[in-house]
């Protein structure tokens, strides 16, 4: 038996439910810095640092969970279906 057949890497929803599981990391670690380097800048303009990188850390840690918890239903959503699917094929 090959890893492909194993792994069922020819399957379409298998390698798009990966996908999706492998980028709920970085969406939660992109939003964090996303909303450092805002906060950052704002704090460089308006010339009150910290305040701004601090407001916009917790504003991208917020946002990184939600998206996280968004991702996470999305690929539970799916295993949902593909499960019902493979039960209603087996009766």
């Amino acid at each position: 038996m090959g890893l492909a057949k194993f792994f069922n890497i020819n399957d379409r929803n298998y390698i798009d439910n990966l996908s999706l599981a492998g980028s709920i990391g970085l969406h939660m670690v992109s939003s964090i810095f996303v909303g450092v380097a805002i906060g950052y800048g704002l704090d460089y303009w308006l010339d009150i640092y910290p305040w701004c990188s601090g407001i916009f850390m917790l504003l991208g840690i917020v946002a990184g969970f939600k998206n996280v918890y968004d991702d996470t239903r999305k690929l539970v959503a799916r295993w949902r279906s593909e499960t019902e699917e493979k039960i209603g094929k087996k009766k």
